[in-house]
């Protein structure tokens, strides 16, 4: 068994920020959202993995990402030319892929139960392949599938204009090699692309057996900036973990579960959580309320942040009520103290910020 991760998309819709970071190195919980699909890829125990890319991102990815040891295994980089669809990418890796069957996963979903029992069930059926289903209350902006009642897939279409269900499909699924002669038959969809609901659709009508996994936990599907933004809420509400590892001086008031990490000084603040403050960051005389993602470096001053996402050497001075808001990397941002109530930024890498 192989996995697959695709992580070659632009993330235009999480600008500016993906001027300079790849969408998939972006931080959830502090943590890039590649590097949480692929702790999934490890507890299932597959150990050898490749990494769809584009030609611009696929440098950046790969320093991140290195041998991918730490992930029990090897890691195998393929560079897909153009964005010409999900098939398309599975198309590029085949020289990878082999005849191994295979785990594929987008690099931008992040789900709760990982994929542990998604693959057991996999390993113990004979089917060709196995897509992951959520329930959504309106599945037009996804693929869907249809069931018959002894929960195989029947058919599947993406972006219906008038769904027959509402079962969309999260970005995880599970192949044999006879995806690869569905892929070699379909033809690009209206919009330029090699679709995988088409090969999936191909594989049905050439009578092999889809089946599926229904998800009962969340799913975030992470394509903007106020999906990156829920998607720390929710990750941080379900796994931080308390631990103070940083010096907190006695005028400071810790309440919930708070994470600092070493080298971390607070100085008189109310630190609320779900909160989670890296290394090396100076937090003074500010109050950091719940669902906030400090990362390593910044320095905090006069300032009150909610759930929010801070990257790396900031400095953030004098700002009354920052909330729902994504700072780029050594971004100064500074207020005269008389900013209003609520202020709602997205900020990328590098910029000097002053609020009147």
């Amino acid at each position: 068994m192989k996995a697959l991760v695709l992580a070659a998309g632009k993330g235009t819709r999480l600008k500016p920020l993906t001027n300079t970071i790849p969408k998939h190195l972006l931080p959830v919980a502090d943590k890039p959202i590649l590097f949480h699909v692929l702790d999934y890829i490890a507890e299932a125990g597959i150990k050898d993995i490749g990494i769809v890319v584009s030609p611009d991102s696929g440098p950046y990815i790969e320093e991140a990402i290195g041998t991918g040891s730490q992930w029990g295994g090897g890691v195998t980089f393929i560079v897909q030319p153009q964005p010409l669809g999900l098939a398309h990418a599975v198309k590029a890796a085949q020289g990878f892929l082999g005849e191994s069957p295979f785990l594929m996963l987008l690099g931008d979903n992040l789900i709760q139960e990982g994929v542990k029992d998604f693959l057991a069930e996999f390993r113990a059926s004979s089917s060709d392949a196995r897509i992951l289903l959520r329930e959504v209350p309106d599945p037009r902006a996804f693929g869907v599938a249809e069931l018959d009642s002894s929960g195989k897939v029947v058919h599947l279409v993406e972006k219906p204009r008038t769904p027959k269900s509402n079962l969309a499909i999260v970005g995880v699924y599970l192949f044999t090699p006879e995806i690869h002669k569905a892929i070699a038959r379909i033809t690009p969809s209206w919009r330029g692309e090699l679709e995988i609901t088409d090969a999936i659709q191909e594989l049905l009508e050439t009578g092999k057996e889809i089946r599926s996994h229904l998800l009962r936990g969340w799913w975030l599907d992470i394509a903007s900036n106020d999906g990156l933004i829920e998607a720390n809420h929710v990750v941080l509400d379900a796994l931080l973990k308390p631990n103070v590892e940083g010096e907190v001086d006695a005028q400071s008031r810790i309440v919930g579960r708070v994470q600092i990490e070493e080298g971390t000084k607070v100085e008189n603040s109310l630190l609320q959580g779900p909160l989670l403050i890296a290394a090396n960051c100076v937090i003074r005389n500010s109050s950091i309320r719940p669902f906030t993602n400090i990362r390593a470096g910044t320095v905090v001053e006069d300032s009150s942040l909610e759930r929010s996402v801070i990257l790396e050497d900031c400095r953030i001075s004098r700002i009354n009520h920052l909330a729902d808001s994504v700072i780029g990397r050594n971004t100064k941002l500074a207020g005269q103290g008389r900013t209003p109530e609520k202020i709602k930024l997205f900020i990328g890498d590098d910029c000097q910020v002053e609020l009147e």
